[in-house]
């Protein structure tokens, strides 16, 4: 999960907050149908997408990050609403984005991955423009594409490749490497496609070509690329390899026929009779892959793409880094995830997907877990022991997907376990574990004897089970009344990467009792605060003891309570107006909740 991306739950809630769900949704809808949009100008500046882009950037881990003018999140913080407002209008007026600072993060080959950070003015004013463009870029997008868009995933592109090796039959691979993808983007292409996809308001695209230009420090101004780093730049770069899904896709999944049929199938079995050659994509940012049904078609494939991408795009592709795999012989890596077709079986004709980790992922897997236990051997603590719990937990989150990813995991531990041992054998891990609600959600039917360090349970690496990952719902998104209740619907479940938010965090000299239960309730509860039932955001919890340690009261699972941060202050309030006020829209059973707690703190009942 990337660090600039909302969860899906982020995206409806601030939407609502700040009163933009009509407007994105009328957005999406004109787009949809093929219109233009030249007024957007005005949509970028009001009030409110400057104060829901203002929200959206305050909860990304980035906001903490300094531009080259040292300013961070603080800085925001402390302007009021109207000079927040003001800054972002007279910046946009006469728009000159400030010089942006150059980094360089490990990438897993062990190169350079350059990224340009722009001041926080700049992110700020560029979540603007994102929230206005998102919803028209969406409305014209392909359906194969997977990255950096609300809603969706790599384990749904996974399903995706998974579905196209089951039933389509297109067994041979084309894999297309771009060569510095980011770095070489045509930047006159580029506005070109941005006008085309409808957005055609010349004050912005003037803006965004100004992003473009912006000079890096020491570097100066690019003349190509697309900056790594910058909020805007992931749409952009799904705006540019549109036209390639499209291209792909019309050669056979959309190709227009002279009969139109009633579905799919039909449409499918008829183009079989001709001599037009079966072809699917499947593309997450950069990465992408072409499914076709011989090695014959795989070539003319790949030779029509690399000159597509050079004569439409100014884009260069590796010969040495691009191949054609014959899934039935061979694996093809794609998102950390190895593919393949095997046969069925002896009963049953034809192929079924088979997938794994990718060797070099596992690789590192064992690299980074061995280098985990070591730290635990030469100085254990609370903190590494939640680390490690929350390395496992990704990992397992991330390649469950993978229908060997249980053997995967069984090799990796039998890798480890000479170092798991030692630990053992020094009785820094012992046999203490206590079951909690992570482990019941999440290591449901694990039946060993569970272990601990720190007096913390620690998650089994070995034990995982494969979970079928699901292709999206076409009617999914976050800009129609259909595709929010589509998503709503899977919104119950506490997923990985909050409970890895929930872990981090300053929580003074708090007991791991405390700690680790404070997560058990945050599971047991779905997420949900005890006293309204809204689904809560992870930076909105707040971990409450019905009875207060002063009290008598402990650290106990049975004495925590999740709340909403701001319901929690009502808790404790003794400003009597104010409560009712707050509360006068709760239901009955809310306000049952409310009152049962303030007994419990033996603060004064209110009387509703």
């Amino acid at each position: 999960m990337t660090k600039h991306k909302l969860t899906k739950r982020k995206v409806l809630r601030y939407n609502e907050y700040y009163g933009q769900r009509e407007i994105l949704d009328e957005l999406y809808k004109k787009s949809s149908e093929g219109q233009y949009f030249n007024k957007l100008y005005e949509l970028i500046i009001d009030e409110n997408n400057i104060l829901k882009a203002y929200r959206t950037i305050k909860r990304n881990t980035g906001s903490k990050t300094k531009g080259v003018n040292g300013h961070t999140i603080k800085y925001l913080e402390r302007l009021s609403k109207d000079k927040l407002i003001s800054m972002v209008r007279s910046r946009l007026n006469n728009y000159t984005p400030n010089p942006v600072r150059r980094v360089f993060i490990p990438k897993s080959n062990g190169k350079q991955r350059p990224l340009g950070i722009p001041t926080i003015e700049d992110r700020l004013i560029q979540q603007c423009i994102l929230q206005i463009l998102e919803p028209i870029c969406e409305g014209r997008f392909h359906k194969s594409s997977f990255g950096f868009r609300p809603n969706r995933s790599t384990h749904q592109a996974i399903a995706r490749c998974q579905h196209l090796i089951n039933h389509s039959k297109n067994h041979f691979v084309v894999d297309i490497d771009i060569k510095g993808f980011f770095d070489n983007v045509n930047h006159g292409k580029l506005i070109k496609q941005i006008w085309t996809i409808g957005i055609r308001d010349k004050r912005v695209l003037c803006i965004i070509s100004k992003m473009l230009k912006a000079e890096i420090v020491e570097e100066g101004k690019p003349t190509k690329g697309i900056p790594q780093g910058g909020i805007l730049s992931p749409l952009l770069a799904n705006i540019v390899l549109n036209e390639f899904d499209w291209w792909i896709s019309n050669q056979w999944e959309t190709k227009t026929t002279e009969y139109e049929y009633n579905q799919p199938s039909s449409k499918i079995k008829a183009l079989k009779s001709t001599k037009l050659k079966p072809c699917y994509i499947v593309r997450y940012a950069d990465d992408f892959k072409l499914f076709t049904d011989s090695r014959t078609n795989a070539k003319k494939l790949f030779i029509a793409s690399k000159l597509w991408l050079k004569d439409r795009l100014s884009l260069e592709v590796s010969d040495e880094k691009s191949k054609i795999t014959n899934l039935r012989k061979n694996g093809s890596d794609f998102l950390g995830i190895r593919l393949r077709a095997v046969p069925k079986g002896t009963s049953q004709l034809g192929y079924v997907s088979q997938s794994k980790i990718e060797p070099k992922r596992k690789k590192k897997i064992i690299e980074v877990y061995k280098n985990k236990l070591k730290d635990l051997k030469n100085n254990a603590s609370v903190d590494k022991v939640k680390n490690l719990n929350g390395f496992t937990l990704g990992i397992h989150n991330y390649y469950k997907v993978a229908t060997d990813v249980r053997q995967d995991f069984n090799d990796i531990f039998h890798i480890i376990y000479g170092k798991y041992k030692t630990l053992k054998r020094k009785n820094i891990i012992v046999k203490k574990g206590v079951e909690n609600e992570v482990l019941k959600t999440f290591y449901k039917g694990y039946n060993e004897e569970l272990e601990s360090c720190c007096k913390i349970t620690l998650y089994p690496i070995h034990f995982i089970h494969f979970k079928k990952p699901i292709q999206i719902h076409p009617e999914v998104t976050p800009y129609t009344e259909i595709g929010r209740k589509r998503i709503h619907n899977t919104l119950n479940v506490v997923t990985v990467f909050e409970l890895e938010r929930l872990r981090k965090g300053n929580f003074g000299n708090r007991s791991v009792e405390y700690l680790d239960n404070r997560i058990s309730r945050f599971v047991g509860q779905n997420g949900k605060c005890y006293v309204t039932g809204i689904r809560l955001e992870t930076a909105e919890v707040h971990c409450h003891h019905k009875i207060p340690l002063k009290y008598g009261g402990t650290d106990g699972y049975d004495n925590l309570i999740i709340v909403h941060s701001e319901i929690h202050k009502i808790i404790h309030s003794t400003n009597i107006k104010l409560i009712l006020q707050t509360t006068k829209d709760w239901t009955v059973k809310s306000k049952l909740k409310l009152n049962q707690l303030r007994k419990l703190a033996n603060l004064e009942l209110i009387n509703f």
